[in-house]
């Protein structure tokens, strides 16, 4: 660590805190909006989505409810391995529900395509994505997503609940990681 004591693997910020306050409150009322009578069923993916999508929900000013899934497609590296498993799958029968997916980041689309084609088979009434972040030139098709937080340049990064190794999830911006890509920080 420099004498400074900043770890030198926190890179330049991407997006801001109050960026991200601004344009989650914005998400928040897009999807109150667009869902008033309704109560949406908010599936996170985890672990990455966990603080999005506590502060989507309490940006949501409609009943909502919770469920969770956990998937892999990298393990503890910083490139996708191209297959997805399901870690954790839902509770809740998706049935007859307005379903929205929020995902930390798309990056390939990947985990993406499955996970819409695993949960379009439980037959929600509606499925729509909201993804707090779309890497740039990392899809090989438009991945037609209805709420979209930032569209960042193709790079790895950090904070605000994405993590290398399960570490800097706690920062409250994103920054770009700038340690050594093999998914091991050194520390």
């Amino acid at each position: 660590m420099p004498p400074d004591g900043r770890d030198p693997h926190i890179g330049p910020v991407v997006v801001a805190e109050d960026q991200l306050r601004s344009r989650v409150t914005e998400l928040g009322k897009q999807i109150t909006a667009d869902y008033g009578g309704r109560t949406p069923l908010l599936v996170g993916v985890l672990k990455g989505a966990f603080m999005f999508m506590s502060d989507l929900a309490r940006a949501i000013e409609l009943p909502v409810e919770f469920d969770f899934m956990a998937v892999s497609s990298y393990g503890s590296s910083t490139k996708t391995s191209g297959v997805v498993r399901i870690v954790k799958d839902l509770d809740l029968d998706l049935t007859g529900r307005d379903v929205i997916l929020v995902e930390d980041i798309v990056d390939s689309g990947l985990t993406l395509s499955y996970l819409r084609k695993n949960l379009k088979a439980r037959k929600p009434a509606s499925l729509e994505v909201c993804a707090l972040l779309v890497r740039e030139g990392m899809q090989r098709k438009d991945p037609g997503l209805k709420y979209v937080g930032f569209r960042i340049p193709p790079e790895f990064v950090i904070g605000y609940g994405l993590d290398v190794a399960e570490q800097y999830r706690n920062l409250p911006y994103v920054c770009v990681y700038s340690g050594p890509q093999d998914g091991h920080t050194g520390t």
